[in-house]
């Protein structure tokens, strides 16, 4: 957006009206390419009565880029978005473009594309990315072939950033990366860990005197460190909420997923945030129905979320990706066996979210104001530090981008209810 405004176009909420359309894809699953196909199609319906230009970018795999470079008139990788002013110019758009694009077009540095300075949508959160691309090579995943290898940004870039979102009064922080606490391996020597950054912005938040929650997105188990954990419960605007994905509960099932971690390994992790971070809330992804899946394996899955207790886990069913390892074997678990273990781990989250959110009824807890909760009138939809979400009854839209102290009325599998702190609200 910043870079497409400083070519002189202005935002517009209507699609039919705009001169320039683009689209930011991710390959990681199917569904969200066949989007694009799709929106595509209608677009170029439209260029046959009225001038019109389209871009695709973000995170495509190789064989979609060579299919979209014959439906979109521009085609680039994100790390090539300075680019984007030159590439517009040459389809024969005239653009008064800003000498700091000029200046980064000319700039062969393959991360330039962080030097972009940020339009932030909200006054009150915002997304910093720290690293991009990955060298896991998951065999389920597509995002190396991408997005390339793991690339970390500047740490002196990242902790600039932060500090001027925190001056501008900035609640909600998220550090972004295919995997944050990778961050800093690829520059041995020369940057700083992830948990030694985590540190310099909890002293960052320290010293400022403000009142923000940090987060980051996504760690992988195999570079998390017992050391982020400690970083994180010695500041308290490290927010105590872990996304942590396992993917499987079964060692062979990682093992062929080439997650090189095992399922002890997890644990031992899970232990170490128990220990550390005792009111932290622990996020996860899991796969269902993965290239020769048995239901033992799947039963082992199961098992782990039980004993884990996950308040939230992001359950997606198995779909091969072009280009990843795993393309190349059978996908020969049937579509209805992964929609009933995808539904048989469900049931097992809401009943271990639904026992942790009712430990929590009658107790206080600290919330961040979104919005209006746009399902019942009067109400306030908020999050806990741990991101669980709260609606607050018969609450006053002057405190949405605040915080506030509820009390906790009740409970549902996924969700809390409660009520201002000294509300006398029946």
């Amino acid at each position: 957006r910043s870079v497409i405004e400083g070519m002189g176009y202005e935002l517009t909420a209507v699609e039919e009206e705009a001169d320039l359309i683009g689209v930011v894809a991710c390959s990681v699953r199917q569904k969200a390419i066949d989007k694009v196909y799709n929106k595509v199609q209608k677009w170029n319906r439209w260029k046959a009565k009225r001038p019109l230009l389209t871009f695709v970018s973000g995170c495509i795999l190789p064989a979609d880029e060579i299919k979209f470079l014959k439906l979109f008139d521009l085609v680039f990788r994100m790390n090539e978005l300075p680019e984007l002013p030159a590439l517009v110019r040459q389809c024969g758009v005239s653009t008064s473009i800003p000498s700091v694009l000029s200046d980064l077009e000319r700039n062969d540095e393959r991360t330039d594309f962080w030097q972009v300075e940020p339009t932030y949508t909200s006054p009150y959160e915002a997304f910093v990315p720290i690293q991009n691309g990955c060298n896991k090579f998951c065999t389920y995943c597509a995002v190396p072939y991408t997005r390339g290898r793991e690339v970390s940004r500047a740490s002196g870039d990242i902790l600039s950033e932060v500090r001027k979102l925190i001056e501008k009064g900035v609640r909600l922080i998220t550090l972004l990366g295919q995997n944050v606490n990778s961050y800093g391996l690829d520059k041995k020597g020369e940057e700083c860990s992830f948990a030694e950054l985590l540190q310099k912005i909890g002293e960052l938040g320290k010293a400022s005197g403000q009142d923000f929650w940090l987060y980051f997105t996504s760690p992988h188990p195999r570079d998390m460190t017992r050391e982020v954990i400690e970083v994180v419960s010695r500041y308290g605007c490290l927010a105590k909420q872990i996304h942590l994905p396992v993917q499987s509960g079964d060692d062979e099932v990682l093992r062929r997923m080439n997650r090189n971690y095992t399922v002890d390994r997890y644990k031992e992790i899970v232990a170490d945030i128990r220990e550390l971070l005792p009111t932290a809330t622990l996020f996860t992804d899991i796969i269902v129905g993965f290239s020769g899946e048995t239901d033992e394996q799947l039963d082992s899955s199961a098992k782990l979320m039980e004993e884990v207790g996950f308040n939230m886990a992001y359950i997606a069913k198995y779909s091969p990706r072009a280009g990843a390892k795993a393309a190349e074997w059978p996908d020969d678990v049937s579509p209805q066996k992964k929609s009933e273990r995808l539904a048989k781990l469900s049931t097992i989250l809401k009943r271990t979210s639904l026992a942790h959110n009712e430990q929590m009824v009658g107790k206080s807890c600290r919330v961040f104001v979104e919005r209006a909760d746009p399902r019942m009138e009067g109400a306030l939809a908020s999050r806990t530090e741990g991101r669980l979400p709260v609606r607050i009854l018969q609450a006053s839209e002057e405190l949405i981008g605040t915080f506030q102290d509820v009390e906790i009325v009740s409970a549902a599998e996924l969700s809390l209810t409660g009520r201002l702190q000294g509300s006398t609200l029946e």
